[in-house]
């Protein structure tokens, strides 16, 4: 079920002024090697003219990183070299993610004479004591100042990121935070548990005793209030993690990753998917630049995807939805046997060809195929 058009390009912006100790997003801190990388962004463009699969795109996602980090001059000519370079369907989705801090009437001003039409606000909270634990460099303040601009500034498609499940975080305390991004309008959001990732500051003081996180009931409790609370005010929970106020707001760009459309990654550690094959570039800025200064391919690595593998990710990526997955791939008798009984217990729903998971089912997504097939 292809809901996306054309593939989706994603550019990867490296750098940050300061890393959040939950965050594992490859960054680096910002320095004036931004020049360097424009022009290395542009030429790992250009390398990828003849592939058939990226002749045209309907999205553009300019991610990081910190891209609102960038100046007026590197944001502009990021974009024109890109356009440039790719063919951009007409009326294409183009979001920036932005860090509250940064956002200024010219920098919005500017973004939506360069074509773009969504902005996604690195909220995560409006209260002062989570954004301080969160190691953000806004203030709930500034987050809320932020979310307004961009609303005045004309984002009809704005949206945010927020994060739940904190240390002594309630539902009380969620919905306040819930209610305050409503106030200010958003066509979507992004809503993610705080989990302890790779080598992190807050992996390390997880290990050492010093961050105790909510335990499965709690968070348990604090996803189901979330996605019931925003659905009783129009929200279509689309994803896992995002919510939409409607279908058509739903991000272009974001469902490619899911229902296996294929999306070109350029910048250091981006990914790619061209069907069948996935690569991903070096997961270092350094490497990145020096690849492409000689004149050679950034890619670090690859796989070719097997028809079974191929099958498993459609699973494991459809049940994080609301699309679900086709029944034809849960073909057999010991597949008929498991499915019913996860009906039975009200983890999915059978919808013509397609089999869903409910709203309890959504909180065992990442099981359900080994679930429903092993």
């Amino acid at each position: 079920m292809n809901r996306t058009g054309y593939p989706g390009l994603y550019v990867h912006v490296p750098f940050c002024k300061t890393k959040c100790p939950y965050c594992d997003f490859y960054s680096v801190p910002a320095t004036d090697q931004a020049g360097k990388w424009l022009e290395a962004v542009l030429r790992e463009a250009s390398l990828n003219i003849p592939t058939p699969e990226f002749t045209r795109f309907d999205s553009l996602y300019i991610g990081g990183g910190t891209p609102s980090l960038l100046g007026h001059d590197d944001i502009d000519n990021l974009i024109a070299g890109l356009r440039g370079t790719f063919r951009f369907d007409d009326g294409a989705e183009v979001t920036i993610e932005l860090n509250p801090d940064d956002v200024t009437k010219e920098k919005l001003a500017l973004y939506r004479s360069l074509g773009v039409n969504r902005a996604s606000l690195g909220v995560q909270s409006f209260d002062e004591e989570e954004v301080r634990f969160l190691g953000r460099r806004h203030s709930g303040r500034q987050a809320g100042e932020a979310v307004r601009l961009v609303a005045e500034a004309g984002f009809a498609e704005f949206g945010m990121d927020l994060i739940y499940g904190l240390p002594g975080q309630t539902v009380r305390s969620w919905r306040k935070t819930l209610r305050q991004a409503l106030s200010y309008g958003p066509a979507h959001l992004s809503c993610y548990q705080l989990t302890v990732e790779g080598d992190t500051p807050f992996s390390r003081l997880s290990r050492e005793g010093g961050l105790e996180l909510p335990d499965d009931a709690r968070g348990a409790e604090l996803f189901l209030a979330m996605s019931e609370y925003l659905a009783g005010h129009g929200f279509v929970q689309y994803e896992v993690s995002n919510f939409a106020r409607g279908e058509e707001t739903i991000s272009r760009h974001n469902v490619k990753y899911w229902q296996h459309t294929p999306y070109l990654g350029l910048g250091p550690s981006a990914h790619s998917f061209s069907g069948r094959r996935r690569w991903w570039n070096h997961r270092s800025l350094d490497a990145y630049l020096r690849q492409l200064g000689g004149g050679s391919s950034p890619v670090e690595d690859s796989e070719t995807l097997s028809e079974e593998q191929m099958r498993l990710e459609r699973l494991l990526f459809g049940f994080r939805t609301m699309w679900g997955v086709e029944l034809q791939e849960l073909s057999g008798k010991d597949c008929a046997n498991r499915l019913e009984d996860l009906r039975e217990k009200g983890l999915v729903e059978v919808r013509g060809v397609r089999v869903v998971p409910t709203l309890r089912g959504y909180l065992f997504a990442d099981r359900l195929p080994l679930m429903v097939s092993e």
